[in-house]
């Protein structure tokens, strides 16, 4: 392709010249970035910079926190502005908290994550999406001076348990807000763009799906690495190598050596993969054993897979690492572990494992001797040093984030993790390992999607560093690679609402809108938009109407009385007189009755006492204004309820259930108010939120200690394993727990009935799985001991105990005399050790 012409250089030269003349706030921070903004990244900085909110939708690594940052460094540009950056988990809010420290100072940034609260007030706090939703419906302090809301990893208001809370954000947030959601690359991006767009107003959408640092695919087999895609055939094509269907076909034992050696011989393109960095070439292949000649499938032995710690060290000779191993299991994660380490492989160099060591002592210091035994310490820093590390739920939170810096650093170079780790903190890659494309879900063993293999192969390719990543699928007899190519070829990844009312949330809008009100805020959820798109338009003009008829109903006002009885009169009398004109063929009995009916409206308005207002005929002119627009939002209202309202009926099916169990009162003309009970309910969060407020009320937690409390708690927020058969009688803390959780669990039988009845959906069993392991927790017992206990990793048992303080937080809150005393204890008995560990 020649280069452009001088004209159209100069042409390109002063079209970008006068972008960055509109857009200086712009063209100054992408300036001071360490690389070239990308255009995607460019446009949602220029579009916050127009006023505007932004959806930004990009590949895993493209970079889209950047416009996140710029809506930060426009906040700091005026004085008293606000921003919080929420994300979905604490680690992520650990991560950008430390960042944003190292660019603005440790006093102008604050972190709230539900257990830590650091410098709340400051000007830039990041957040879980949680805390900002309460912050909403506590009408925090704190939302003053809030300007812009970045919503980092957006995409999680399709999780089923949590999703519902970003949604309740975009929905609440004041108008004057502006929105930056980040979300990965998603097939439905227009939208979920579009219900942004009708429920925050102006927000531009913007769609990437280029990765900064293109993909590699390739499939192992035995040694060699074959490409997935033929490179003739063109990348757009997404042929699939055609060698790589002649191997499913014939798969002698040594056929595949025989073919490639040959190939190799004669220079074939499809046998060569390119690598950034460093090349793999024919010397590291398996040599040949044998001249046999190729046989059917039908006849021969199977391929045989490589062992990991054959495949790390062929990974390491072509420049391939760091690379991640994704494995759908924590138990396979460690074993691979203990697989490479066996083999003796080590990664590192004496200056490397020098700074690793350094790295753990800093970051672990604040651990216990004697738990470092129990938590498998030193064989953890052995893998470490020979820069071989596992990452999974079930590691210790203080070990995760020693892998996840070491990673990060260069130090470890190969880390076995779960799919989580591909939602989760920056941790990129040169290299990606698939070893299965299928999972166990809980039930079976499914495929991955779609969306699934483009999240775990996003890790592979590390912006500025790699020219290009690798994703590498392990060949087994069940793979077709027809079906891998699909997979990486797809962009099949909907982001579908899960958002159901809660009671928590219904108390919370009754108290701040009212019933009907809350009805017409579900009605503009992105699930009722999903459901019927044209109710959340509606919704939203019938709200903005509503604003001009208090706007029109203050500008009648009348100091002589009801202007607003006394112009539904005068309408009522000129509508009939109308009618009376008009309808000239009516029977004598109709007109008759008319005319009485006029002669009594008639009468009425002379007697009311507007009608001698000096400024009657002035209040009359917004009056017919008043009652010409409260027609349009009835017949709005008319068609919002002919449509589907599937999320409304669910929430008056809530309301139903706690107007019954008597947490809010409904007067005969339907208006809804909080009893006391329900003003409780505001402020307690989670799944069960219903069962504790109850539980409360009725007062079956008074005469627990602390280390019971605690206990309890936990067994309101664990959910055990399926094949959990729970503990027994044995298994139960003695004393009064016992009887306080039976007369829980016969609580929430009732609920559940009470819900049933309701056509709600209820919720699991309480299980008491974890309890005596917290119980013993709580009152200081050892955690060699209480992981016996639970019989559950570290990890497993610290994220309990978080979920167990949460719980214990709000009940101190919340709780009258003796609970909340209680609560307070218990808190302090389990947030203690391992769990109370913090790098931040």
């Amino acid at each position: 392709m020649s280069d452009p012409a001088p004209a159209e250089r100069y042409a390109r030269a002063s079209d970008a010249a006068r972008l960055e003349r509109t857009y200086p706030v712009t063209a100054a921070f992408a300036a001071s970035q360490r690389f070239t903004l990308d255009p995607f990244q460019i446009e949602g900085c220029r579009a916050l910079e127009d006023g505007r909110s932004v959806l930004v939708a990009a590949p895993t690594g493209a970079g889209k926190t950047i416009v996140g940052e710029f809506a930060v460094h426009l906040a700091m540009r005026t004085p008293g502005d606000k921003a919080f950056y929420t994300t979905p988990m604490k680690a992520l809010s650990n991560q950008k908290f430390r960042e944003l420290q190292d660019v603005y100072g440790p006093d102008e940034v604050g972190l709230l994550t539900g257990d830590t609260n650091i410098n709340g007030n400051a000007r830039i706090v990041v957040m879980t999406t949680e805390v900002l939703r309460n912050m909403l419906y506590a009408d925090s302090p704190a939302l003053r001076g809030l300007r812009y809301v970045v919503m980092d990893e957006v995409h999680y208001l399709a999780d089923r348990f949590r999703g519902a809370v970003w949604e309740e954000v975009i929905i609440h947030l004041a108008p004057s807000v502006r929105l930056v959601s980040l979300s990965a690359t998603v097939s439905n991006a227009e939208e979920f763009g579009d219900w942004l767009d009708t429920v925050r107003g102006d927000t531009q959408v913007i769609v990437s799906e280029t990765r900064p640092v293109p993909l590699e695919q390739h499939v192992l087999v035995r040694g060699d690495l074959l490409p997935l895609f033929d490179d003739r055939a063109g990348i757009a094509t997404a042929q699939v190598n055609q060698e790589l269907m002649r191997i499913r076909s014939f798969k002698g034992p040594n056929f595949e050596n025989n073919r490639r050696a040959q190939q190799l011989r004669s220079g074939d393109r499809g046998e060569r993969a390119r690598y950034a960095g460093g090349g793999y070439e024919a010397s590291h292949r398996r040599p040949n054993r044998g001249n046999k000649r190729p046989v059917r499938s039908a006849n021969v032995q199977r391929i045989e897979r490589l062992d990991r710690p054959d495949v790390v060290e062929l990974l390491s000779r072509a420049n391939l690492l760091p690379a991640i191993f994704f494995i759908f299991s924590r138990v396979g994660c460690d074993a691979a572990v203990q697989q490479v380490r066996r083999s003796g492989v080590r990664l590192t160099s004496q200056d490397e494992r020098r700074e690793i060591r350094a790295v753990i002592e800093e970051r672990t210091r604040s651990l216990l001797e004697e738990d470092l035994a129990v938590l498998g310490f030193w064989e953890w820093r052995e893998n470490l040093e020979r820069g071989v590390a596992s990452h999974h739920a079930g590691l210790l939170p203080a070990f995760k984030e020693v892998v996840e810096e070491l990673f990060q650093r260069k130090l470890v170079k190969v880390v076995f993790a779960t799919e989580t780790l591909a939602l989760g903190i920056n941790m990129p890659a040169r290299t990606v390992v698939l070893e299965k494309l299928e999972k166990f879900n809980g039930e079976a063993r499914v495929a991955i999607t779609s969306g699934e293999y483009t999240q775990l192969t996003g890790r592979a390719g590390r912006r500025g560093i790699d020219v290009e990543g690798h994703a590498v699928i392990q060949w087994t007899e069940a793979l077709d690679p027809q079906a891998v190519a699909a997979l990486a070829s797809r962009r099949t990844y909907p982001l579908n609402s899960s958002f159901r009312p809660t009671y928590n949330m219904a108390v919370n809008l009754i108290d701040q809108f009212g019933r009907a009100r809350a009805r017409e805020i579900l009605e503009s959820s992105f699930a009722q938009f999903q459901a019927d798109r044209a109710v959340v338009g509606l919704a939203r003009q019938v709200r903005e109407q509503e604003e001009s008829l208090a706007g029109y109903a203050k500008a009648m006002t009348c100091d002589r009385g009801d202007f607003a009885e006394y112009s539904g009169i005068r309408r009522e009398l000129s509508d009939l007189e109308k009618l009376n004109r008009k309808d000239v063929s009516a029977a004598r009995r109709t007109r008759d009755e008319r005319n009485r009916r006029i002669t009594s409206l008639r009468k009425r308005m002379q007697r009311h006492p507007c009608h001698q207002c000096p400024d009657r005929e002035h209040h009359a002119r917004w009056a017919e204004r008043y009652w010409k627009l409260k027609r349009e939002i009835d017949k709005l209202r008319r068609q919002i309820d002919t449509r589907t309202g599937t999320v409304a009926r669910i929430f008056d099916r809530v309301v139903d259930v706690l107007a019954a169990l008597e947490y809010v009162a409904v007067a005969d003309d339907g208006s809804t108010t909080l009893t006391p009970s329900g003003r409780t309910m505001r402020r307690i969060y989670g799944e069960r939120d219903l069962l504790v407020a109850e539980s409360l009320r009725r007062g079956i937690w008074t005469d627990l200690d602390a280390a019971s409390l605690a206990a309890l708690a936990c067994s309101l927020v664990y959910e055990p394993r399926r094949d959990d058969a729970g503990p027994g009688e044995h298994g139960l803390p003695r004393g009064a727990f016992r009887h306080a959780f039976d007369a829980t669990l016969t609580l929430w039988q009732e609920l559940e009935d009470l819900e049933e009845e309701h056509r709600l959906p209820g919720t699991e069993p309480v299980s008491a799985g974890l309890a005596l392991a917290m119980h013993t927790w709580a009152r200081g017992g050892m955690l060699d001991r209480v992981l016996t206990e639970a019989d559950m990793a570290a990890g497993d048992f610290v994220r309990w105990a978080k979920q167990t303080i949460d719980l214990l937080d709000q009940l101190s809150i919340v709780a009258d005399q003796p609970i909340a005393g209680t609560a307070r204890k218990a808190l302090d008995a389990v947030r203690r050790g391992i769990v109370a560990y913090s790098t931040v």
